[in-house]
């Protein structure tokens, strides 16, 4: 009797999809306003990166860079030129004082590409004014968001009187405007960088609490955590391992988002002069300069258009980049999109 053989099937492994061709990167690139973002957030940390080629250092700067004349930073094979890109002095910030002479001059006279304000270089002030901004970022929206995730997930996932307490606690944060007390405490700490930073911590952690929190109740719910705490799996290995990974998509935008509004609040306390102290790269500071100058002199109400449109410009675009690209990210990562 003949026996009947099985044909045997071919089994083709379907390529891996990478991480560009993904279901997020197609949705982000489809996107102009992601691309729009990108591009304009990508532009400043060029500016932010490469600050010390765009703004040759001057002055203190430079003899504590110990360099005799600022061409030697523009040798990328010498050591000058890496301190000045990674760690310049602190006194690479303080703005280029040109003249003493409070009379704004126009773009282009005494070698200062957007003018000056109160004898300040304003291109000087608003190219290592990007590092001050993202500088802030880092030091505000790193502790914030290890903070927030610390909180929010205990709270979410051990509820009870343990999420009664933590939340309590993020409600009386809420209550407070965060601008008001934001200014009551560098008001109490004093002026500087490392000052507004704290402040926007001791302040801007509750936020992230409360995402967390919220997107670990629904996910603590899933029957795969069920699963995990049937195998053995501890409180620490559900919260960090298989609970938190699947919330951070929410939690992603919101950061990228806090890139762009930090540096704009802080500007606004460096505008108000509770911010870094006078002098200091920051945007916040050059449209202080700015204000007595709105209006020109007389017969020429524009006359000093420039004291205040170029830093204007420059926090326009920075919020504008972020904002459009935290967006698109949101909307990319959004699971009811999918």
């Amino acid at each position: 009797m003949a026996v009947a053989t099985v044909p045997q099937s071919t089994v083709t492994k379907t390529p891996r999809e990478g991480f560009w061709d993904s279901r997020v990167m197609r949705r982000f690139r489809r996107n102009p306003l992601a691309i729009t973002g990108f591009v304009i957030s990508s532009f400043f940390v060029l500016v932010a990166v490469f600050a010390p080629l765009l703004a040759p250092p001057q002055g203190n700067c430079l003899r504590d860079l110990n360099v005799p004349e600022n061409s030697s930073v523009y040798n990328p094979f010498g050591s000058l030129f890496w301190k000045a890109i990674v760690v310049p002095p602190n006194s690479c910030f303080s703005v280029y004082r040109i003249s003493f002479s409070s009379v704004p001059t126009p773009p282009g006279v005494d070698g200062a590409i957007f003018g000056t304000t109160g004898g300040y270089d304003i291109f000087y002030g608003l190219v290592w004014g990007t590092r001050t901004a993202f500088q802030l970022s880092l030091l505000v929206v790193i502790p914030t968001l290890l903070i927030g995730i610390v909180v929010g997930s205990i709270a979410g996932f051990f509820g009870g009187w343990v999420d009664n307490l933590f939340m309590r606690f993020v409600d009386i944060i809420f209550a407070f405007p965060g601008l008001i007390l934001n200014i009551v405490i560098v008001s109490i700490l004093g002026r500087g960088l490392d000052k507004i930073a704290l402040a926007f911590v001791l302040v801007g952690w509750a936020s992230y609490a409360r995402v967390v929190r919220g997107a670990i109740l629904k996910v603590r719910a899933l029957e795969y955590v069920d699963a995990a705490r049937a195998l053995g799996a501890s409180n620490f290995q559900m919260i960090f391992k298989h609970v938190l990974p699947n919330s951070l998509t929410t939690i992603l935008a919101i950061v990228v988002l806090d890139f762009g509004t930090v540096p704009l609040s802080a500007a606004a306390l460096s505008f108000l002069g509770l911010g870094t102290p006078e002098g200091f790269a920051d945007w916040g500071q050059m449209i202080a300069y700015a204000r007595a100058f709105i209006v020109g002199p007389a017969g020429n109400p524009f006359g000093y258009w420039y004291v205040s449109f170029f830093p204007a410009l420059v926090i326009l675009l920075f919020g504008l980049g972020w904002s459009l690209l935290g967006d698109a990210l949101r909307d990319a990562l959004d699971p009811r999109e999918r």
